[in-house]
C-alpha cells in the first residue's frame, strides 16, 4: 500500500485518505496562498502567488469537474449542490482568466484577487459543510475517487508544465 504521492515534488507528501481529504488539502493551501497575496507588498511576490494560485484552481475545479462532481451528483441524485458548485467555478474561471499572466496593476488587481478569495473561501464552505458530509454517507469508494483525481491531477500538472 502506497503511502505518499509519487509526483515530482522535491518533498514527500503524504497521501490523502480518500478523495474528500484530497479536496480538503486542496482547500488549505489555497487558502494559505490567498492568506500570503493578502500580506504582499511587492509586485513580484503578488505575481508568483497569483500564478500559483490560478494553477492551483485550476487544476482543482478539473478535478472537481471531471471526477468527483459527476460521481456525487450520480450517488446522490443530485439536482442542487452539483450545478451550483459548477456555476461557482465558471466565476472563479472568469476572474482567474483576468488575472492569470497580468501584471499586478494595482487596485484593481488586488480587488479581483480579493473577490476570487472570497468566492472560493465560500465555495470551499459549501463543500465542506455540505457536499462532503452528504457524498461521506454514499456508498462512492472514496479511496478509488482519490486514486482517479491523483492520476488525472498529475496528468494536469504535466500538461501545464509543458
Amino acid at each position: 500500500m502506497a503511502t505518499a504521492d509519487k509526483s515530482a515534488s522535491p518533498r514527500a507528501v503524504p497521501m490523502p485518505k480518500d478523495a474528500i481529504a484530497m479536496l480538503r488539502a486542496d482547500h488549505r493551501k489555497v487558502s494559505a496562498l490567498f492568506d500570503d497575496f493578502e500580506a504582499a507588498r511587492s509586485t513580484a511576490k503578488k505575481k508568483m502567488l497569483v500564478a500559483q494560485i490560478c494553477e492551483e484552481l485550476t487544476v482543482h475545479t478539473a478535478l472537481e469537474e471531471e471526477v468527483f462532481y459527476p460521481a456525487v451528483k450520480a450517488a446522490l441524485r443530485d439536482k442542487e449542490l452539483v450545478p451550483e458548485a459548477t456555476v461557482e467555478h465558471a466565476s472563479v474561471k472568469d476572474l482567474i482568466a483576468q488575472v492569470k499572466d497580468v501584471e499586478p496593476d494595482g487596485e484593481m488587481y488586488d480587488a479581483k484577487v480579493k473577490v476570487m478569495s472570497e468566492f472560493v473561501k465560500h465555495h470551499v464552505k459549501e463543500e465542506q459543510n455540505e457536499m462532503f458530509p452528504k457524498a461521506q454517507k454514499t456508498r462512492l469508494d472514496m479511496v478509488a475517487l482519490r486514486d482517479e483525481m491523483l492520476a488525472r491531477k498529475q496528468a494536469l500538472l504535466a500538461q501545464a508544465s509543458t
